[in-house]
């Protein structure tokens, strides 16, 4: 094995892939006898760099578990869906983070609510903020069996901690006592702190009939509906749309 292939070896055990990349490529384009030793160090650095930095968002975008791999490029912006470009392309800038701010989208059902708020998700993991995406009903339900083995709690903090908490489908089903409870505990927790972004078929004039407990609705939603920004998809169903081009 010569010094060079030995050098590559040490450096994939010290999980230096981005140098190792860096290097073999230098070597394949017979480019290092152009560099300097300076250049040589800057070239492997910034290749060391890019890649964990790639890698850090791809991790973070496994992780926030989308429903759609959707992107602010491929929003359909046109006036009979409601859609401000301008507000979009504002939050997808990703400052409402910095300000716990919450976001609200409404509208029929396949009107695009679950892809746009996957698509603001994806710009936020692009800015290495932590997502995660999840249908609330599922997620109340599995908080719900995580007490019976006492590690709800420990799930609590992992929400509490998540930058950007995406709840799909609000209020497709009537929240009965436990799931209220546990909606309250996640929302006081990341009040203030944390962004969380809401879909629903439902408007919010709605939301308090559904989450039922007068007490905890008018907590739940003055902590989650005030200062919140708005979007509300019209028009109809893009999948039926697309079935009747089909058609």
């Amino acid at each position: 094995m010569t010094n060079t292939e030995q050098t590559l070896e040490k450096m994939k055990h010290m999980k230096l892939y981005g140098m190792q990349r860096g290097l073999k490529m230098a070597l394949e384009n017979q480019s290092l006898s152009n560099l300097t030793a300076d250049e040589l160090l800057r070239h492997l650095i910034d290749q060391e760099w890019d890649d964990r930095q790639n890698r850090a968002v791809d991790r973070t975008l496994r992780n926030a578990k989308f429903r759609y791999q959707a992107n602010i490029e491929q929003v359909v912006f046109t006036q009979e869906r409601g859609i401000d470009k301008n507000q979009i392309l504002r939050l997808a800038e990703s400052d409402y983070l910095k300000r716990a701010g919450n976001i609200i989208i409404t509208g029929s059902t396949g009107t695009g609510k679950s892809y746009l708020a996957s698509a603001l998700g994806h710009q936020a993991c692009l800015k290495r903020y932590k997502v995660l995406y999840a249908s609330t009903s599922r997620l109340l339900a599995q908080i719900k069996m995580a007490k019976a083995d006492g590690s709800d709690l420990k799930e609590l903090i992992r929400l509490e901690r998540t930058d950007l908490l995406i709840l799909d489908d609000f209020g497709i089903q009537p929240f009965d006592h436990q799931s209220r409870l546990i909606l309250m505990d996640i929302i006081e927790d990341r009040h203030g702190k944390k962004s969380t972004i809401f879909t629903s078929q439902l408007p919010v004039s709605l939301w308090h009939d559904i989450i039922g407990d007068k007490t905890i609705a008018d907590a739940i939603l003055d902590r989650v509906v005030y200062d919140a920004q708005r979007i509300e998809l019209k028009g109809e169903s893009l999948r039926k749309k697309g079935r009747n081009k089909a058609e």
